[in-house]
């Protein structure tokens, strides 16, 4: 197969990635495509580190291809636009997120969908359609399509709405399509995590109602107080939880550890939904009769099309939502995976790419 003009003069770029399942992180070097007639090349400045990163480096869910450079979060400032981009020049602040590529043709791509995309290309640790790998953002330089680039408004910090192009995506998409992002409904949220804290944040700017569903009361005052939860629930407190039976419109599950439903399901009303937004690594158990005696229904979600990403940027804009982040130096991030495998950040590492990734080489 003859080689595309992208492919006969591939640009130098440098990042860190991880050479096997041990998922320890070290420099490496490798080739990006040169732009193409559609691409936009872009420096990155920031990247966030999500557990999707961890899991992959460690092979958590399988299927890893090393050397794998993780990172869809990933933001900076456009250097170079193919001759045939219209939505970006040189010099915009943009991001990408957990999507570089899908076949533009399906149901799911017709309908702005093309996270659901049979052939969908992951940012990170998947072939291009010329075979070539993808790598993250943990990384110098980054080029995509335009499709799947999304626009930063100046009004937003680069460095804290790098986790919303995956942790923002991922509990917006659902609030939206399961339709709990009206005024005045009762939302519950499992987990404060990176996930669980946007999910706050986002519901509260529709106007919900907002529960937290924890299994560490030590997180009380922080929900309640700076994120501005109205109410706060410990899971293994019984009391507390029998107390709010049949009070939530729906929940937002963001917990990726096996963890029972049952009590959950409890929680909302007739008609209720929950929807599983987590990936726990073992099948949970899900009795059928808490949904045939309140019609509730379980669902999912798994972030967003570009069009709903871009949506959410600019409602983030609006709204001022940025994620709490602690920013690291790109040498800390072997460090910072051992951490985020405790849950100690609050509530997301975003990795300081423009100031540190060249110095720790």
């Amino acid at each position: 197969m003859a080689k595309s003009p992208e492919q006969e003069h591939p640009v130098k770029a440098f990042g860190w990635a991880a050479r096997d399942s041990s998922g320890h992180l070290s420099p490496f070097k490798f080739s990006r495509r040169a732009t193409g007639e559609k691409d936009v090349t872009f420096k990155v400045l920031y990247c966030g580190i999500c557990h999707s990163d961890l899991h992959s480096i460690k092979n958590e869910w399988g299927g890893a291809m090393y050397p794998l450079v993780p990172g869809h979060e990933i933001v900076g400032v456009v250097t170079e636009v193919g001759p045939k981009v219209t939505k970006f020049k040189v010099g915009d602040k943009v991001g990408v997120g957990c999507l570089v590529g899908s076949c533009h043709s399906c149901e799911s791509c017709a309908n702005d969908l093309e996270n659901y995309c049979p052939k969908t290309i992951f940012t990170y640790n998947s072939k291009c359609h010329d075979g070539t790998m993808t790598y993250g953002g943990y990384s110098d330089i980054m080029v995509a399509d335009e499709h799947f680039v999304v626009a930063i408004p100046d009004s937003l910090p680069l460095d804290g709405v790098a986790p919303l192009l995956c942790a923002g995506i991922t509990v917006y998409s659902p609030l939206k399509h399961y339709g709990l992002d009206k005024p005045g409904l009762h939302l519950g949220v499992v987990g404060l995590g990176g996930l669980g804290h946007m999910a706050v944040k986002f519901a509260k700017a529709m106007g919900l109602k907002v529960t937290i569903i924890s299994t560490s009361p030590s997180k009380k005052q922080e929900a309640v107080e700076r994120l501005g939860a109205d109410s706060f629930l410990v899971s293994h407190d019984q009391e507390q939880m029998q107390s709010a039976m049949g009070t939530m419109d729906g929940i937002i599950d963001t917990v990726s550890a096996v963890h029972p439903l049952l009590p959950l399901l409890a929680l909302v009303k007739n008609d209720g939904k929950l929807v599983m937004v987590g990936a726990p690594d073992k099948p949970l158990e899900l009795p059928a009769f808490p949904l045939l005696m309140g019609r509730k229904v379980v669902g999912g979600s798994l972030i967003g099309g570009l069009k709903e990403t871009q949506e959410m940027i600019n409602f983030a804009s609006k709204h001022n939502i940025t994620s709490d982040i602690e920013v690291v130096q790109m040498d800390y991030v072997n460090t910072a995976m051992e951490r985020l495998a405790k849950a100690d950040v609050r509530y997301r590492f975003v990795i300081d790419i423009g100031n540190s990734l060249k110095s720790a080489a």
